[in-house]
C-alpha cells in the first residue's frame, strides 16, 4: 500500500480545483507519481473544499472472497494513519484501475468490480467517513459508481482526457512533477529478467550460500560474522563506485508524446531497460551473490543503509535495484533486503513513488520484514526521512570515532612492544661482555632481566631471594 500526507496547502503551494469525475481520473497519476495498473487506490479528502491528503494503494485481489477483508484493511489504514498524524479524513475518493483481460471490455471490468467498489464504500462508511466518488478506470475509459446521471457518466464509460491537455497536467508540468510510467513497468525494474544468465546467477548464489550463510546465521561465532560483514561492506563500497556516473538512456528513435503519457509508456520502459541493462553489466554474478547473501545479516544491511545522500544515495539505488533483479528462484525471499534498501535510498533522495513501489514489493516477498514495514509506515504517514538520516549519521560518526580510538590504542601497544623488544636486545648485548662466573646466578636467586624491571628499562634489576621482601 502506498500513502502520502504531503498534500498540505500553504502560501507558496500552487492550488488547483478539480471538478467532476473526469478531472479526478486525470489527476490520479499525478497524485501517485505513476499510472496505477491493477490497483485499488483510496485518497483522503480534508476540509470544506476537499483538499487531497493521504492515499493508500494495493493490488486488486484476484479472488472476490478477499475483497471484504481487503476493503476493511484499506479503510482502516487510511483513516487510522490520518488520525495518527492529526488529520482524520473528512471524505474519501475510491479508484479501481484494471486493464481488460483478453476478450473483455472496459464496461465488463467495471461491472465485475462493482461488488468490490460497494464493499469499499461500506467499509469507509462504517468508520463514519463518506465516499464522495468511486471510479473505475479501464481501457482508456472511466466509469462512476456513484453518479446516476447518464448525461455526465454514461454506462459505457467516458474517454479519459488527452494527456497534457488538462489543468492538472499543466500545473504538474510547471511544478516539475513527473509521472514515472506505469506501476507494472516500475515493478519490472526490481524483478529478475530471466535469460541465459539466470542459471549462472543461481549457481553463484548456491556457492555463496554454502560459504556465507553458516557464518552469519544466529548462533554462529561473532568473529566469523564480523569477517563476513566487513568483507561484504568492502565489496559493496568497491562496486558502488562503479555507479558514480548516471546512466541516461536515450528514448527510442521516433518516440513522441508527453512524459508520463500512457501512450508513450513503452518508450519510457525501453529507456529504463537500456539503463538497467547497463547497470547489470557493472556487477558480476559472483559479486552479486556475495552481496545478496551478505546483506541477509541485519547489521550489514543497516550499515549499507548509510549510503543515502548525494551521489552515494543515487548510486546505491541503482546497485540495490541490480541486486533485487539477481534474486532468481529459489532465492526470491532474499530480495527483501535489497528491495528495502532501494526503497530507503529512493525515499531519502526524494523519489517517493519509487520508494513506495520498492517497499511494497519487499513486503510482498516477506510481509514480516520489520525494516520494510517501518519504512513503509513512515512513508505512508508522510514523515520526514531526515529523522532517520540523522540517526544513521550519528551511528556512523560514533562508529568511526570508536574505530579511530581503537586504532590509536593499537598504535600505542605496537610502540610499547617495539620498545620492549629493543630493551631485550640491548640487555643481551651488554651481557655478552660479562665473565662466565658473573653471568651465572646463585641457586635460589631469580635472574634479572626486563621481566623483572619496568617495560623499556635499559638495565636488568637484580632479583632477591625467594621469600624475602625484595624477591616477593
Amino acid at each position: 500500500m502506498n500513502a502520502n500526507h504531503h498534500e498540505t496547502s500553504g502560501p507558496t503551494r500552487t492550488q488547483i480545483t478539480l471538478r467532476g469525475p473526469a478531472e479526478l481520473a486525470d489527476a490520479l497519476p499525478f497524485v501517485l507519481g505513476f499510472h496505477p495498473t491493477d490497483s485499488v487506490v483510496l485518497v483522503a479528502l480534508h476540509g470544506e473544499h476537499g483538499r487531497f491528503g493521504g492515499r493508500v494503494r494495493l493490488g486488486i485481489p484476484r479472488s472476490p472472497r478477499e475483497w471484504a477483508t481487503t476493503a476493511d484493511h484499506l479503510a482502516e489504514c487510511l483513516v487510522e494513519g490520518g488520525a495518527r498524524s492529526g488529520a482524520r479524513p473528512d471524505g474519501i475518493v475510491v479508484f479501481l484501475c484494471q486493464d481488460p483481460a483478453a476478450g473483455e471490455t472496459g464496461r465488463r471490468v467495471m461491472e465485475r468490480l462493482r461488488p468490490f467498489a460497494q464493499r469499499l464504500r461500506t467499509a469507509c462508511g462504517a468508520l463514519d467517513i463518506p465516499v464522495y466518488e468511486a471510479l473505475c478506470i479501464s481501457d482508456g475509459l472511466y466509469f462512476s459508481y456513484c453518479c446516476p446521471d447518464a448525461r455526465c457518466c454514461p454506462p459505457d464509460g467516458t474517454p479519459l482526457a488527452l494527456s497534457g491537455t488538462t489543468v492538472m497536467a499543466a500545473t504538474a508540468a510547471y511544478a516539475g512533477v513527473q509521472v514515472r510510467g506505469t506501476l507494472r513497468d516500475m515493478q519490472r525494474r526490481f524483478r529478475p529478467t530471466g535469460g541465459p544468465r539466470e542459471e549462472e546467477q543461481r549457481s553463484a548464489l548456491d556457492t555463496s550460500a554454502a560459504a556465507i550463510v553458516p557464518r552469519i546465521v544466529e548462533g554462529a561465532q561473532d568473529e566469523g560474522r564480523e569477517e563476513v560483514r566487513e568483507a561484504t561492506l568492502n565489496l559493496a563500497r568497491a562496486v558502488l563506485r562503479r555507479f558514480v556516473n548516471p546512466v541516461k538512456a536515450a528514448a527510442p528513435t521516433g518516440s513522441t508524446g508527453t512524459p508520463g503519457d500512457p501512450r508513450t509508456a513503452p518508450s519510457d520502459a525501453a529507456g529504463w531497460a537500456a539503463g538497467d541493462e547497463a547497470d547489470d553489466a557493472l556487477v558480476g554474478t559472483d559479486e552479486a551473490a556475495t552481496l545478496i547473501l551478505g546483506l541477509q545479516d541485519r547489521a550489514t544491511r543497516d550499515r549499507a543503509a548509510e549510503w543515502m545522500e548525494g551521489w552515494e544515495g543515487a548510486a546505491a539505488l541503482r546497485l540495490w535495484r541490480v541486486l533485487a533483479r539477481r534474486c532468481v528462484a529459489p532465492y526470491q525471499e532474499h530480495s527483501a533486503a535489497p528491495l528495502t534498501l532501494a526503497g530507503w535510498a529512493a525515499w531519502s533522495t526524494g523519489d517517493e513513488p519509487t520508494a513506495r513501489v520498492a517497499l511494497g514489493l519487499a513486503l510482498e516477498v516477506d510481509a514480516e520484514y520489520v525494516f520494510a514495514r517501518l519504512l513503509h509506515q513512515a512513508c505512508n504517514e508522510g514523515l520526514d526521512p531526515e529523522s532517520l538520516r540523522s540517526c544513521l549519521r550519528a551511528e556512523r560518526d560514533d562508529r568511526l570515532a570508536a574505530d579511530a580510538a581503537a586504532a590509536r590504542v593499537s598504535a600505542q601497544v605496537r610502540t610499547r612492544v617495539a620498545r620492549s623488544r629493543g630493551s631485550r636486545r640491548t640487555v643481551r648485548k651488554a651481557g655478552r661482555g660479562l665473565g662466565g662466573a658473573e653471568r651465572r646466578t646463585a641457586a635460589g636467586v631469580r635472574p634479572g632481566g626486563p621481566a623483572a624491571g619496568r617495560p623499556g628499562s635499559r638495565s636488568p634489576r637484580q632479583g632477591g631471594q625467594r621469600g624475602t621482601r625484595s624477591g616477593r
